[in-house]
């Protein structure tokens, strides 16, 4: 077939630039009614994922995993997608660029119940995909959620293990001053005691009280 999809099924009256439907491809009176009947006869049960989606972006991917394949007449619900937004008809009616697509149909012999199948197909398979993606999402939520509050709780467990360090060690340093404060206060008394004693025999008593020791003074003589 020499002709392009689109000098197949309209012509323009130059008197009414309304194009003209080709013969016995008038829609039906309801298009909607007719397309909804077709939808529940081409309704069918969910497509199976039979390969893994390497790349969730790669729609193509996705289709290809459930197993849809274009019908032997190649008109998919994109190929129809694309039609409709082609520069020859976007610009015209939505009843026309109807018809048009119907002609369309009619010319290579693609019932219009494989495009609405091919569309419910795609439809149903990404809609399972989200569920599968979702699940999985909620899957890895709350494992890293699991796992978050385990690491917290190492954590708390951590904090609790060096605050008792560091107040074992304060307690350690209070236990070692109150100590030594009470041996310097006894070591006063003693040295309150002895210099008493010596202050009988001496004129300058030469023991030390209340303070620290002086270092004793070096006797060795300079060479």
């Amino acid at each position: 077939m020499s002709k392009k999809w689109y000098n197949l099924f309209v012509s323009v009256d130059e008197s009414t630039g309304r194009p003209e439907e080709s013969e016995g491809t008038a829609p039906p009176p309801n298009a909607a009614q007719a397309v909804a009947d077709i939808a529940r006869a081409a309704a069918g049960p969910p497509p199976t994922f039979t390969a893994p989606v390497n790349n969730p972006n790669s729609l193509a991917e996705i289709y290809e995993a459930a197993e849809i394949h274009p019908p032997a007449h190649g008109f998919t619900v994109e190929k129809v997608a694309e039609m409709l937004r082609s520069e020859h008809i976007r610009s015209l009616p939505r009843d026309v660029k109807r018809s048009s697509v119907m002609v369309a149909l009619e010319a290579v012999g693609a019932p219009l119940q494989d495009v609405i199948q091919d569309a419910m197909k795609r439809d149903q398979a990404l809609d399972t995909f989200e569920r599968v993606q979702e699940q999985a999402l909620n899957q890895l939520e709350a494992k890293k959620e699991q796992e978050n509050q385990q690491i917290q709780a190492e954590i708390d467990q951590l904090v609790a293990e060096h605050r008792s360090r560091i107040q074992a060690n304060t307690d350690e340093v209070a236990k070692e001053k109150e100590r030594f404060f009470a041996w310097r206060l006894k070591k006063q008394e003693e040295e309150q005691k002895i210099a008493d004693t010596v202050s009988y025999f001496v004129a300058d008593n030469p023991i030390t009280t209340g303070g620290h020791a002086a270092a004793p003074a070096s006797t060795q003589k300079p060479e």
